[in-house]
């Protein structure tokens, strides 16, 4: 039966990662600019508060956003952690309002022991989508009217693998590395009614093939029942390998954009208090420095974004008789800048969510209930409610059986 599990577990691995690249997760109008709608990378326990993950460090959750947390996990244990989304999006402005319904296969993460001082982890995530079309009526002059079209699709996805060293009890180091792959385009038209008039298409097509870094530290300790984490992470700004080139109808131009394109330097400190195993309460802030960062060529093109994350997890007794005692309840709240320059309202969003012990103690069913919102009804107002179902499965592979 142990066999059984294991090869149950490997063919979903197999699986997932060839079903997760071509995802496409969002309907946003806000993802035409820049590389698209950006994800923040956070599996569902995280998620559930908030996007809180920099100085969590859990024993029975995989969190990819801090390498440093993966030399947590039992030295017995194999982890994996499926997620997917239902993603009701609902936008508008002065014209009118639309609503649109995806779902998707988020993400699989994988870790285990390599010593008893040493985790990995690995995995497939979603770095940015596009996925938007719509269309405007414009008029020009009493001869002349004309629609401006707006269509674009594609995805970045990236696949991790990391390490973690815990280093005198008391400080874990740990790095990412990251190949990230994907195509994006971008199509805008001025298409006039009247046969005279010369209509004019752009295209603009990302494609993406590079690696990056990332580093993270946390300190730990335990007092009794009180329990301190402070945890760090940064990347540094990378130039963005990739064939990126822009054509244009009317004229018949190509142009090749390539190494006009950075990743931008990114860090962030989190700190988090728990008390035994009943109450986690932490605390994010992370910055972007999208500012700086060369996007077609130029500096400033986008802005640098900063998000504050906060979150709470409870459980009451995690061998208590009623179900409800052993089940987590999870809130979070977080806000943020856009780092697009067409928008400049913060973004905010409120989440909550229930972890379910199954007999098996170290396998849990996470959900998450979210709602977001950004821009203005005077530019482009945007609400989203996302329910996220994940399963974070822990199995004794590493366990010696006496006979």
């Amino acid at each position: 039966m142990h066999k059984l599990t294991k090869s149950i577990i490997l063919l979903v691995v197999f699986s997932c990662c060839v079903t997760i690249y071509a995802q496409n997760a969002t309907n946003s109008p806000y993802s035409r600019f820049g590389y698209g709608e950006l994800n923040d990378n956070s599996t569902g326990l995280s998620r559930s508060m908030g996007g809180l993950s920099i100085g969590l460090r859990q024993q029975n959750a995989i969190n990819p956003n801090n390498p440093a947390t993966y030399s947590a996990i039992d030295t017995t244990t194999f982890a994996m952690d499926l997620g997917v989304s239902l993603l009701g999006t609902f936008y508008g402005d002065s014209n009118g309002k639309n609503a649109k319904i995806n779902g998707n296969l988020e993400y699989l993460c994988l870790q285990f022991p390599i010593w008893k001082y040493i985790g990995f982890s690995a995995g497939i995530l979603p770095y940015s989508a596009t996925g938007y079309e719509f269309e405007l009526e414009r008029t020009l002059n009493a001869n002349a009217h004309y629609s401006l079209n707006y269509y674009g699709e594609g995805n970045i996805s990236e696949v991790y693998g990391g390490l973690s060293f815990n280093i005198l009890n008391w400080f874990a180091a740990g790095a990412n590395i990251y190949y990230m792959w994907g195509e994006i385009a971008n199509y805008r038209g001025v298409v006039f009614t009247e046969s005279g008039q010369t209509s004019v298409i752009e295209t603009s097509e990302f494609n993406i093939h590079d690696y990056r870094l990332r580093y993270g530290a946390q300190l730990f300790h335990t007092f009794g029942n009180h329990g301190f984490t402070i945890g760090a992470i940064f990347e540094p700004t990378k130039k963005l390998n990739g064939t990126f080139t822009r054509y244009e109808l009317a004229t018949l131009d190509t142009t090749r954009l390539d190494n006009s394109f950075d990743l931008p330097m990114e860090w962030g400190v989190g700190l988090s208090y728990c008390f035994a195993d009943n109450l986690t309460i932490g605390v994010d802030y992370k910055t972007t420095d999208w500012s700086n960062a060369m996007y077609f060529g130029q500096k400033n093109s986008l802005k640098s974004q900063s998000r504050l994350s906060l979150g709470i997890q409870y459980r009451h007794n995690a061998i208590g008789r009623n179900y409800g005692e052993r089940m987590y309840w999870r809130v979070g709240a977080f806000v943020k800048d856009s780092y697009i320059q067409q928008s400049n309202s913060k973004d905010f969003g409120v989440s909550m969510g229930f972890g379910f012990p199954l007999r098996n103690i170290g396998t849990i069913i996470n959900t998450t209930f979210e709602y977001g919102h950004r821009g203005t009804r005077n530019t482009l107002e945007e609400h989203y409610v996302r329910f996220t179902l994940s399963t974070a499965i822990a199995e004794n592979w590493f366990f010696k059986r006496r006979l």
